[in-house]
């Protein structure tokens, strides 16, 4: 297996036009996890690890795929603004999170990375460079390449630069917490009032917000108000080795959801986005409880993914599942990757 560290755009296009037709796996700090197969050729975005613009007055950052987005939010940090997005993987590329489409807790209230990307900069798996978007907010010239290679696991190009759209860092930080056996009742309150939390996190016993007017959410809700966020914010609630699902479900069902996964596996642990229909399972999960979380979660609009776990599970499950869109997305691979190049064996079922 071949290693190859490209130090600008069109380095990266000429290591993926001279590589074929071997495969290729693109890799930024692999804290993914992502299921796919052995390539020939590893290529690493690491060394494309500039911010390349920063225009503090538009509220806008063009960024090369290899930061680590800890970084990146260091660099911003002097003009007090930040790209909102925070993932639990500390280091975590700005490539990385746009092509699995990572978030954290705070996607309640500033969205995903496809909500904040106005612009970006692919190589095509024949070294094509395309760009599409533009470094202001409001561009909509050209076909809207960011958020298709959004969540595309690196199947249909490599991600080079990211242009985002920002936001004024928050003055202060401060959270109310509430232990809480079901927060099905308490999220609901929370939802049909005036109040815009940035995070709404439940971690199996206790539910946090984080919100301005937070006097406001302590009358609604009660709990302990605390001038920082609690230990294991957002965290994913398994460690190396076991198995980790991403859950989808719709957003009133939340208690039922979570009553399923108790009930599949009670020694299980869970997070949840609780308002944003998204749920973390990890533990000692079997092929079995696998499949019985997925017809549960089917009742409730939603579906189970495999992200994280051994290579002999990986090996035995279909990682994806019943996943609508899964089928669009491998015939879209194949207009852009025809040769299946990229990323090989992601989004195949077994």
């Amino acid at each position: 297996m071949a290693l190859v560290t490209p130090g600008t755009v069109d380095e990266l296009a000429d290591a993926l036009r001279d590589t074929a037709p071997s495969t290729v796996a693109v890799r930024g700090a692999g804290t993914a996890g992502v299921c796919s197969e052995p390539a020939d050729v590893i290529i690493s975005t690491l060394a494309l690890d500039r911010v390349v613009e920063h225009a503090p007055g538009d509220f806008v950052v063009t960024v090369q795929a290899g930061a680590r987005l800890r970084d990146v939010q260091s660099a911003l940090a002097a003009s007090r603004q930040w790209l909102a997005l925070d993932p639990p993987e500390a280091d975590a590329t700005i490539g990385g999170v746009v092509a699995t489409a990572a978030s954290g807790p705070r996607r309640l209230r500033y969205g995903t990375p496809r909500d904040l990307l106005i612009g970006v900069t692919v190589v095509l798996a024949d070294g094509t460079v395309a760009r599409s978007g533009g470094k202001v907010v409001k561009n909509v010239a050209g076909y809207d390449l960011g958020k298709l290679f959004c969540g595309a696991f690196g199947t249909l190009g490599a991600v080079a630069e990211c242009t985002f759209r920002l936001h004024p860092r928050p003055r202060a930080l401060r959270c109310v917490s509430v232990s809480v056996d079901d927060p099905g009742d308490v999220v609901r309150v929370l939802r049909r009032s005036p109040l815009r939390p940035s995070a709404i996190e439940y971690d199996g016993t206790r539910l946090s917000v984080v919100a301005e007017g937070i006097d406001a959410v302590r009358e609604l809700i009660g709990g302990e108000v605390s001038d920082g966020l609690p230990e294991g914010f957002g965290v994913r609630p398994w460690q190396l080795g076991e198995v980790g699902l991403k859950a989808t479900f719709r957003i009133g069902a939340l208690s039922p959801a979570i009553a399923l996964v108790r009930r599949v596996g009670p020694q299980l642990r869970l997070s949840a986005h609780a308002a944003s229909g998204v749920m973390w399972i990890g533990g000692a999960i079997d092929s079995a409880m696998l499949a019985e979380l997925r017809a549960g979660f089917v009742e409730y609009d939603g579906t189970v993914v495999v992200v994280a776990g051994p290579d002999a599970f990986r090996r035995e499950v279909d990682v994806w599942g019943p996943v609508r869109g899964v089928e669009v997305m491998r015939r879209i691979r194949d207009r852009f990757d025809p040769d299946r190049r990229m990323n090989p064996g992601v989004f195949d079922a077994i």
